[in-house]
């Protein structure tokens, strides 16, 4: 069986089109090539997007400071953002327009919680961020040095980690919905603060999958649109690591 990006994105099977992919043989039998996927210019997209969230979460924290309700925003960026990601899965060619708006609705509802959170653990919120740069900048210094290489075996055990952890967060939101269940990730027990840190390593891993399969499509000389699609969905795996690393902190905090 052949594992790809656990992230819904990079998995997409425009990546493993071939490397004519982005030619285009005009009626007289001239190939004419068009832009083709970059890894520089899917890095660009990437910090143009990270721009727009940065932004976007700027609103939502001011107004959250200033006593606004800012739930209600949250709940619609959280949910636009999902419908942004399962349009741009089916349908990559709209990556251009759906990356900013993923971006900025993403943004809206990490600005809300993130106030939340800060207001309740001083501080936290700068080093979630820092704790979330760091741990890019080294996963991409291990990647683009070769200290970590992508095997086939890499890919397997992170894909099925990752699909254990999505299967065990729906299914504690399920039971807690409708029971008194309180999953065991809640809190800030040992055990929990355990699965966080376990959940913050396999975001990391991600990283590494990211890096590779935009590497693999810039070589595979995709089109111009999928250095948009790239972007998005290093930004997801981004945005869910800020996340866990807010979550994070803020059990270690509530323990002192």
């Amino acid at each position: 069986m052949k594992f790809e990006s656990s992230n819904p994105f990079l998995k997409n099977k425009e990546f493993s089109n071939s490397r004519n992919s982005a030619q285009v043989v005009t009626h007289e039998g001239v190939i004419i090539r068009d832009d083709e996927m970059t890894v520089s210019g899917t890095m660009n997209k990437s910090f143009l997007l990270l721009a727009l969230i940065v932004a976007a979460a700027a609103i939502t924290w001011s107004m959250a400071f200033n006593g606004d309700n800012v739930m209600p925003i949250a709940i619609g960026g959280a949910v636009a953002g999902l419908v942004a990601v399962l349009i741009a899965a089916f349908k990559p060619q709209l990556s251009a327009y759906l990356g900013p708006a993923y971006a900025i609705a993403q943004g809206l509802f990490l600005g809300a919680i993130s106030a939340i959170f800060e207001a309740q653990y001083p501080g936290i919120v700068i080093n979630a961020v820092g704790a979330t740069f760091v741990t890019f900048m080294v996963c991409f210094g291990l990647y683009k040095f070769k200290v970590v290489k992508v095997t086939q075996q890499f890919r397997s055990i992170v894909i099925a980690a990752t699909l254990a952890i999505v299967t065990f967060y729906v299914i504690g939101w399920v039971l807690s919905m409708f029971t008194s269940f309180t999953p065991i990730h809640h809190g800030n027990s040992l055990m929990s603060i355990g699965i966080s840190v376990f959940v913050i390593i396999i975001a990391a891993l991600n990283l590494f999958l990211d890096f590779d399969m935009i590497e693999k499509g810039a070589e595979a000389k995709q089109p111009k649109y999928m250095e948009w699609f790239g972007a998005i969905g290093l930004m997801v795996t981004l945005v869910w690591l800020y996340v866990e690393f807010l979550r994070l902190l803020s059990k270690l905090s509530s323990r002192d």
